[in-house]
């Protein structure tokens, strides 16, 4: 009974490290700033865009929309309806007025506000998120594999007429070099055993408190 209380605290620690490192990895950005999501009224401040460009973001990561929600709202629209301030035919309508909105995939997101007045004033923006933090590049180039030696003929030479010397036969063909255990796939490998290991013992520590 005592063993399986144990196993079963070490797998409690182990998940919740792993939820710590995931929470970790993502992140969260005002949109802008303290400011937040409204009608641009300084010159000289950054344009949505601007800000947008100056941040990368990557699957995983969400933004944070903060606006007064009786007099604004946010809409993800298709580039059409960004470029001509449509707010008719949105992917998705937020008017909750802390609108949190998570990157599922990568590629170009286009927002703009529910008022068209606001969106023609430059309220709007793009954002173009990358890959994911975590992810694994399936289509890794493999490395070139050496020819196959040639087989030997088993012709035998003939020999030299007298007074000569015999021609020295040819040099074998030199074997391929070994492929280096240290590629891309291995380093994953480590990354990852690292981590179980680190787990692992952060669970044991916990265990050792109680």
């Amino acid at each position: 009974m005592a063993n399986t209380m144990s196993s079963f605290y070490v797998l409690v620690a182990i998940f919740a490290l792993i939820s710590v490192m995931q929470r970790v990895s993502a992140a969260e950005f005002r949109v802008g700033g303290a400011k937040g999501w409204s009608v641009p009224t300084d010159s000289n401040a950054l344009t949505y865009n601007q800000w947008a460009e100056k941040h990368r973001f990557q699957v995983g990561d969400s933004l944070l929309f903060v606006y007064p929600p009786e007099r604004d709202s946010v809409l993800l629209v298709n580039k059409d309806d960004y470029t001509s301030c449509n707010t008719g035919s949105p992917i998705k309508s937020f008017t909750d007025g802390n609108t949190s909105f998570k990157f599922e995939h990568n590629g170009a997101y286009h927002f703009i506000s529910g008022i068209v007045d606001s969106c023609q004033k430059n309220e709007k923006m793009v954002v173009v998120v990358m890959a994911d933090r975590s992810n694994k590049n399936p289509n890794s180039t493999k490395p070139l594999e050496s020819p196959p030696p040639s087989s030997s003929t088993g012709t035998v030479p003939a020999p030299a007429p007298v007074g000569e010397s015999s021609p020295s036969p040819p040099s074998p063909p030199l074997s391929p070099a070994p492929s280096s255990p240290y590629s891309p796939s291995s380093a994953n490998s480590l990354i990852f055993s690292f981590f179980g290991v680190l787990g692992t013992f952060f669970g044991s520590s916990i265990l050792l408190l109680f």
